[in-house]
């Protein structure tokens, strides 16, 4: 055997092959084990004793440090506490939910939210990133563009819901998000004009006819749209209870809209 010569007699190709087999794996294996840090174990519809989570198995916890302050661990308490208001429409697992209550408030079906941190989305300076205009001064709407601000909201049944009054737009990813509504005043005198977000991605702005359009909801059920702890800014589970609301008006804005299309 020649002194330092190990190609002659051992296949590094084969060997570099194998090596990367198992590197392969290995990172196959990290990644489907990190991927269980949220959301699992999954829930069981049996029994609240068995612990679905496959294989891998949920990793242990890590500790992360948020980039404003403050630390998360993951897996940490997954578990959904809210009361599902709505039942099974069968007994077989999976069954479709029936709603019982007011479902585009109670977060179900396509009005199902996440629970989401109830703080606002932060800038790298940190500050809230969705903001409206009155408060993110160094903004406009561009002179070719058509303003929004003093349309009319029509609802799906085309009567007005109330008028828009601000933009909200996004510091990070320049663009819109929210349009500010504010209703009419309630009965009461004292009772101030109430306002609330309607999401851009769910309104058509007609620069023909001067008024903005949602098909998602009805005039009068602008009334229950989720109102803001802060007027000038939104949380995480604010964003999130109010895009629900929107779009759980797809389905129960109406009792038309619940029966088969054919």
């Amino acid at each position: 055997m020649q002194t330092g010569s190990i190609t002659s007699y051992i296949d590094v190709a084969q060997l570099t092959l194998y090596a990367f087999w198992i590197f392969f794996a290995g990172l196959i294996f990290y990644l489907r084990t990190e991927d269980k840090r949220e959301g699992y174990p999954l829930e069981s519809e049996r029994s609240s004793r068995v612990l679905v989570q496959g294989f891998p198995p949920i990793p242990s916890p890590k500790t992360f440090l948020l980039p404003h302050g403050g630390t998360v661990s993951a897996p940490g308490a997954t578990a959904d506490t809210r009361e599902i208001r709505a039942e099974p429409i069968a007994a077989w697992p999976g069954a479709p939910l029936d709603p019982v209550g007011r479902p585009m408030l109670d977060g179900v079906g396509p009005a199902a939210y996440a629970a989401r941190a109830d703080v606002p989305e932060l800038t790298v300076d940190g500050e809230p990133s969705i903001v409206p205009m009155r408060v993110a001064t160094d903004t406009f709407v561009a002179a070719e563009d058509v303003s929004p601000i003093g349309m009319e909201v029509i609802g799906a049944d085309r009567q007005v819901a109330g008028i828009v009054r601000d933009i909200w737009i996004d510091r990070v990813e320049p663009q819109i998000r929210y349009l500010e509504v504010e209703l009419p005043a309630q009965a009461e005198p004292a009772a101030a004009p109430r306002r609330v977000l309607l999401p851009i991605t769910l309104a058509l702005v007609s620069a023909r006819s001067k008024q903005v359009q949602v098909q998602s909801i009805l005039a009068r059920q602008f009334a229950d749209v989720p109102v803001l702890k802060n007027p000038d800014q939104v949380t995480k589970l604010e964003e999130d209870r109010i895009v629900a609301y929107y779009a759980g008006g797809k389905l129960y804005a109406t009792p038309a809209r619940l029966g088969p299309v054919l």
